[in-house]
């Protein structure tokens, strides 16, 4: 992922409908390592495996750190098909780590905390625009193009009857 900054107007050059999943965690009880750190471990690995296997369909993530106990993963996918595949997959790092997650927390008492949410945004319910700043968000995903080819308003980019 580049950092240099693009000094124009540019918006993200997604066609279609985007997919949009949010991963996170929360340790509740710091003390309890040994019920949050393996779940803390698990994230990076399997990022890991998706960002080196091109055709899983993960197109781009950011960490996203929301105080010293909330972790947040936001990804976007090519598809709400890869996106499923993948977490049933029982040979890729999720199913494993998902499966020893629900085995913990039986016994925790609470000690972390997972949660996700996935959004499945048709084509013209999406804007964005990015201002001397580089590639990022769906603009990271899909690459960038000049507003203008999109609209050079929010309402002109987003396609809503």
């Amino acid at each position: 992922m580049s950092t240099e900054v693009i000094q124009e107007r540019r918006t993200a050059a997604a066609e279609g409908d985007v997919v949009v999943f949010l991963i996170g965690m929360r340790i509740n009880k710091l003390r309890r390592l040994r019920s949050w750190v393996p779940v803390f471990r698990a994230m990076p690995r399997m990022l890991r495996e998706l960002s080196q296997d091109k055709e899983s369909g993960l197109l781009h993530y950011r960490l996203v750190l929301g105080g010293p106990r909330l972790f947040t993963v936001i990804q976007y996918w090519e598809s709400k098909e890869k996106l499923l595949a993948y977490a049933m997959d029982a040979g890729k790092e999720h199913r494993p780590a998902w499966t020893a997650y629900n085995r913990s927390a039986r016994n925790a008492g609470g000690a972390v905390g997972i949660w996700h949410e996935t959004y499945l945004v048709p084509e013209g319910r999406y804007e964005n625009v990015y201002v001397n700043m580089p590639e990022f968000g769906l603009g990271a995903a899909y690459g960038t193009q000049p507003v203008g080819r999109r609209g050079d308003r929010a309402a002109d980019r987003l396609k809503v009857a």
